[in-house]
This record gives structure tokens, C-alpha cells and sequence, in this order.
């Protein structure tokens, strides 16, 4: 047989497969694909920040409370769709802006203070972007991402630390439509019903945008029509609300705010300053009385601090009160802080109420001491590493007891400064018999930075929720009456030295949110969270049937 053609390796090599090409480009280094992804999410990064910046305008002192609504509805429709990572990421974007605008009156403290504590609030929200992006594919998503607003503040007004509930919804829904729902379900249902609205509107906007291409159609615009009208009833849902004012009782006070000598981080001045401050303006009150300028009032109040030194170490200090209160010849509530006496190194934020003829009798101790303002967790480690915080030399101890105290013939509720933004405490105060509220405070570290309007809102908000009056008592400002269906009746002005006069309803009864406590809050959050499970198993289920039919 003939043989067959040779073939030389040289051919054998041209003709096989073409060898792989080695010179095709790289895949994209890490660097490069971040800034496309920075350069495609850019956009949305904006609109999410100018959302949390919108949201920070509807609090105190701007008071824009629409712009809550607005914001909400804008994360809903920033997150609908994308990804649990893309959610996350739209939600930091949201509230680092947010919470820096709000908490800027920690500047007084520094600006590392404010980035510090807005970066851990951040994070919460950060969980909330991630869970509306997971439930956006559910139906009834606006009613889920509403239940996941109140899972987020209820897990930031307890931790880290007892929490921080400053930023919540209803705190920003003090003067609102909301605004009665507090007295159903306290703040959590304030807050739910905002979060609902603006859910509502934002299914609305998403309605449109998938009409946009059915013409004038009605029935493609009916989805939209409803949510529209859902989110206007659920605006208005509070005008049907009763909240209860009848009053039981009433009691003439007199709240002695004595001012300090500066504003910021330095505002005690010299010893016994702001004590003669208050001294002197509660001297100055006993002699209007005597002249017939002022009625008698049946108790005074001084705010927290007005006591600058321990008036059981300092006998100058206790001399001091007592005069001032044997002059004006009716109890006084004396904020102090005073040596714990079982606690050696730790001070008690303490309410006393001195009697004329008496001298100091029951007391009230703060239960919430700030952290890092009022005790420093880990000191021995941190104040190695910032300095600044040895300017907290002792801790303060917590109080064990809620602030129910007789003073003169009211049965009061004392709840000292942040204490205002827990519900629980103030819960606790008015279910123990407090028959109206007292907020003694010293904002005077804060003065003039919008602080002091962010607490006397919750103020107001506490006072619909339990049907109570509440008087603030403040250093240096805002002292305020305001009534049980939150409007202020007066106020100071800051940094001003004023007494402040008013007749104040007590009340007995209780409203639906005293009875039924933490429960609405509980229920919403657990409904929140349930959503996000269901949305995973159905997300799982549809990867497992579509890989099935492939």
C-alpha cells in the first residue's frame, strides 16, 4: 500500500486548535471594578443622602415634620429591588447624614464625638436598608418596611450601652397629625404610622412609574390612586384619637430656671455660682410674693445641676437652699448631685425635695446615666487612649427606683434630662402614680445648638402619650409648661434668668398607651423581622423551582 502523506511537525502544530490567546486583558483589578461600582451607585447615593438630610430638617429646631414622611418614602423607593448588599449601602448613606445633622450639637464635646456617634447609629440603619431592599419583592411591602422602622428603633433605644433613642420618627411628630396616636401606642405608634405613610407614598410613585407607558387609563393608576388615599388616612387617623385632659386636681408651681455663667463644656463657672443663681432667683420670687406681685405658689422647682456642690458635703451649699427655701415658705424640688452614700467614688444624680420646716426629704436618682457623658464604660482601658475623658472623674451610679415624689400637695413624676427619650422610664413613672411630669434638666452644655428644642419635643410627645402635664425645668434653658395634649403654654428664653408661674392640671386616669406599654412595639418589630424571614424562604423556594425545570 502506497503510504500516506508526510506531515511535518511544523504542519501538525498549524493545524491543531488554536492555542489560548495569553495576551487577551486581565480581569479588572479590584481597584477598577470599586470605582465603576462608585461611579454607577453614585447616583443613588445622592438622592439617599439628601433623603437623611431632609429627614434631619423635620426635627427641632426646623421642624419641617412633612419632610419625615418624605424621607421615609424615599429610602423605600432607594431600596426597592436592589440588593441586601445595595440596601445596606443606600441605608449608611441615608443616616451618617442624618444623624451627623441631627447630633451636630455634640460639636461643643468635638466633632470625633459627633462622626463617632452618628457612624454607631448609622448602623442600625444600615440593617433597616438591608431588610426594605429584602422585603421590597414581597407584597404589602409598605406595611413590612413600616414594621422594620420600629425593629430598627427598638433595637437602637436599648443598645449599645441602654441605647440612644434620640432620631426616632415620632420624636421629629411632636406638633403633627401623628401627633394622638401617642396616646393609643405611645411613640413606636407615632413612628409606625409615619413609616406607613411613607411607604405608601412611595408604592404610589412605583405605581405611577409602571403606568407611565398605559396612557390616561385609570385602572392603571388606580394602584397608585389607593396608596395615595391609604397614606392620607393613615395621616389623619390621629384627629379621631381622644386624648384625654380632664383634670383631677390642680397645683400652682413655679419653675426657677437661674441661668450659668457661659454656655458649652465650662458653664458651671465658679463654685456655688449656679447655685446662687437659682438662690437668688427664688429670693427674688419670695419677695414678689410678699408684695403681691406673685401668688404663692403651692411648690417650686429648680432643674438639674442648680446645686453646683453636694449640699450634705458643703454645709455653704446646704445653708444656701435652705434660706432660699425658708423664704419662699413652700417645698422645693432641688436638683443636686450628691456622694453616693454606699458607692464610695460614684455621685447620684439626684431630684430632693427640701420642705421649709424639714430641710431635704425623699429623692430621686437618675436611672439612666449618659455614657461617656456621665459614666465612662471601660475606663481604665479608653481614658488611656482619649484623654478628654478624664473630664468625667467619677461615674454616676444608677437609681433603682422610679421618681415618684410627694411634693407639697402634688404627687409628682421626676424624670431627669435624657431620661425623657426612654419609654420605659417614663412609662414606669406615670404607672407608678405620678399625676403629672417634671423633666429636670441641664442643657446648658448645649445651649443655643438646637438640643434644647430636640428634648422639649419629646416632652410634648410624652405629655399626649400619657395624658399628663409636664413641666421642664431647665438650668439655662427651655424651661416649659406644656399641657397633656402637648401644646406649650410657656416657655423661657436661653441663658436668660427667669421664673415661670402656671397653674398645671394633675390627672389620675391612665390612657390606652399607659396600659398597654411596650406590647405594640414588640409586636410591630417581631412582624418586621418575621417579613425578612419569609422574604429569604421565598427567595430560596424560587432559586430551587427554577433550577429544578433547567
Amino acid at each position: 500500500m502506497p503510504a500516506g502523506p508526510e506531515i511535518s511537525p511544523e504542519a501538525a502544530v498549524t493545524d491543531a486548535a488554536p492555542a489560548p490567546d495569553t495576551t487577551a486583558p486581565a480581569r479588572p483589578r479590584r481597584a477598577v471594578r470599586l470605582a465603576r461600582l462608585a461611579r454607577r451607585e453614585a447616583p443613588r447615593t445622592a438622592l439617599a443622602a439628601a433623603a437623611g438630610l431632609a429627614l434631619a430638617a423635620a426635627f427641632p429646631p426646623y421642624d419641617v415634620w412633612p419632610l419625615s414622611v418624605v424621607a421615609v418614602a424615599a429610602l423605600a423607593l432607594l431600596t426597592r429591588g436592589r440588593t441586601v448588599r445595595q440596601g445596606a449601602w443606600t441605608g449608611f448613606a441615608f443616616a451618617f447624614p442624618f444623624f451627623f445633622c441631627l447630633l451636630r450639637w455634640l460639636h461643643v464635646v468635638g466633632y470625633d464625638a459627633v462622626t463617632g456617634l452618628s457612624l454607631v447609629e448609622a448602623l442600625f440603619v444600615v440593617a433597616l436598608g438591608a431588610g426594605l431592599a429584602l422585603t421590597s419583592r414581597l407584597r404589602g411591602w409598605p406595611l413590612w418596611g413600616a414594621c422594620l422602622w420600629i425593629a430598627q428603633e427598638w433595637a437602637r433605644d436599648r443598645v449599645p450601652f441602654g441605647g440612644f433613642p434620640w432620631g426616632r420618627l415620632a420624636f421629629a411628630n411632636t406638633g403633627s397629625p401623628f401627633t394622638p396616636l401617642a396616646a393609643l401606642g405611645g411613640a413606636p405608634l407615632v413612628s409606625f404610622a409615619v413609616a406607613l405613610a411613607g411607604g405608601l407614598l412611595a408604592y404610589a410613585a412605583a405605581a405611577l412609574w409602571r403606568a407611565r407607558g398605559a396612557g390616561r387609563r385609570l385602572r392603571a393608576l388606580l394602584p397608585a390612586v389607593e396608596a395615595v388615599a391609604l397614606a392620607v388616612a393613615v395621616s389623619v387617623a390621629g384627629y379621631v384619637v381622644p386624648v384625654p385632659t380632664r383634670a383631677d386636681g390642680t397645683v400652682d408651681i413655679a419653675i426657677v430656671q437661674g441661668n450659668v455663667e457661659k454656655p458649652g463644656m465650662d458653664f458651671l463657672g465658679r463654685p456655688l455660682m449656679v447655685l446662687d443663681n437659682h438662690v437668688s432667683a427664688t429670693l427674688q420670687l419670695a419677695d414678689d410674693i410678699r408684695a403681691g406681685k406673685v401668688k404663692k405658689p403651692d411648690l417650686v422647682i429648680w432643674p438639674e445641676n442648680s446645686s453646683d456642690l453636694d449640699p450634705f458635703q458643703y454645709q455653704e451649699a446646704y445653708d444656701r437652699i435652705d434660706s432660699a427655701v425658708r423664704s419662699v415658705g413652700v417645698p422645693v424640688l432641688v436638683g443636686a448631685l450628691v456622694d453616693h452614700p454606699g458607692k464610695p467614688g460614684y455621685i447620684d444624680n439626684k431630684g430632693i425635695v427640701w420642705d421649709p420646716q424639714t430641710g431635704p426629704g425623699a429623692s430621686y436618682a437618675k436611672q439612666h446615666p449618659v455614657p461617656f457623658g456621665e459614666y465612662v464604660p471601660f475606663r481604665a482601658e479608653l481614658s488611656k487612649v482619649i484623654t478628654r475623658l478624664q473630664r468625667v472623674p467619677r461615674d454616676f451610679y444608677p437609681g433603682d427606683h422610679t421618681g415618684v415624689l410627694q411634693v407639697g400637695p402634688a404627687r409628682l413624676g421626676d424624670v431627669i434630662c435624657f431620661e425623657v427619650a426612654y419609654d420605659e422610664i417614663v412609662h414606669d413613672t406615670v404607672t407608678a402614680g405620678a399625676r403629672a411630669l417634671v423633666v429636670q434638666t441641664n442643657n446648658a452644655t448645649y445651649g443655643r445648638t438646637g438640643q434644647p428644642e430636640q428634648q422639649l419635643a419629646m416632652s410634648r410627645l410624652r405629655a399626649v402619650e400619657h395624658g399628663r402635664a409636664v413641666v421642664t425645668a431647665a438650668t439655662s434653658g427651655i424651661s416649659a409648661v406644656v399641657a397633656p395634649d402637648g401644646r406649650v403654654l410657656q416657655r423661657s428664653e436661653e441663658f436668660t434668668q427667669d421664673v415661670i408661674t402656671a397653674r398645671i392640671p394633675l390627672r389620675d386616669g391612665t390612657t390606652v398607651a399607659d396600659r398597654v406599654g411596650a406590647g405594640p412595639e414588640w409586636a410591630l418589630a417581631m412582624v418586621g423581622l418575621l417579613s425578612c424571614a419569609a422574604a429569604i424562604l421565598i427567595g430560596r423556594r424560587g432559586r430551587l423551582d427554577k433550577k429544578g425545570q433547567e
